[in-house]
């Protein structure tokens, strides 16, 4: 099967373009990137570079039903949003104690994980901002779903969600949030994200953090 991408790199090379045209020009300040780590990072590396915008990361976590985790009734993400699913919390019969456990151990891991991503650098406002979300994929859209949700509720003017490859069905969902949706890749017959590249390996937290160290030094970045 003939890959679309060589890897995270090319992707985002081939994406930026289409990112830059969805991107609104106005006053104040210029477009703000954030990536979903581990593996949008590569992406918003080059997205970044063509956009000549800063670049950070945007964690998000799923919020899973107690007894059955891999079912999200809501997601938290980086500056304190959170996102509940009523009708899953209904369904799962959620009391107000189950959730608030949840929420406070994901938001522990959350903090952790920005701790070692981010060390000491402040979370990037967004109030008043273009914002573009980046991803490597994008399956069933949910996780990116969420960031855009929020990003709105930290007051962002204009969210534009960008993926170099995703499903008809993600794609969707992702189009009655964000302003703008730029998925290059729509493929009739989705499989996983990785089968759309050559070399799709892992992206680990020391690349993660180097690359955003280098981001917010003003170095040069490319993925190592």
């Amino acid at each position: 099967m003939m890959h679309a991408y060589a890897d995270r790199a090319d992707a985002g090379r081939r994406l930026a373009p289409d990112v830059a045209r969805a991107v609104a020009p106005g006053a104040g300040p210029g477009p703000l990137v954030l990536a979903l780590p581990r593996g949008g990072v590569p992406i918003g590396v080059e997205v970044a570079a063509v956009l000549h915008a800063p670049l950070d990361v945007l964690l998000v976590r799923k919020l899973g039903v107690p007894d059955h985790p891999e079912l999200a009734f809501g997601a938290i993400a980086t500056g304190g949003a959170l996102v509940l699913n009523p009708d899953v919390v209904l369904t799962a019969r959620l009391d107000d104690d189950a959730i608030t456990a949840v929420i406070a151990a994901e938001t522990a891991e959350l903090r952790r994980r920005e701790r070692r991503y981010r060390g000491d650098r402040l979370v990037p406002l967004v109030a008043g901002r273009t914002v573009v979300v980046v991803d490597d994929g994008l399956a069933t859209g949910a996780t990116m779903r969420a960031a855009v949700l929020a990003l709105r509720d930290r007051g962002a003017t204009h969210v534009v969600a960008a993926a170099p490859v995703g499903s008809p069905e993600g794609c969707l969902l992702l189009e009655r949030e964000a302003d703008a949706v730029v998925c290059p890749l729509v493929p009739r017959r989705f499989r996983a994200v990785g089968s759309f590249y050559d070399d799709f390996a892992a992206v680990d937290d020391d690349t993660v953090a180097a690359l955003l160290e280098q981001a917010a030094a003003g170095a040069p970045m490319r993925p190592r």
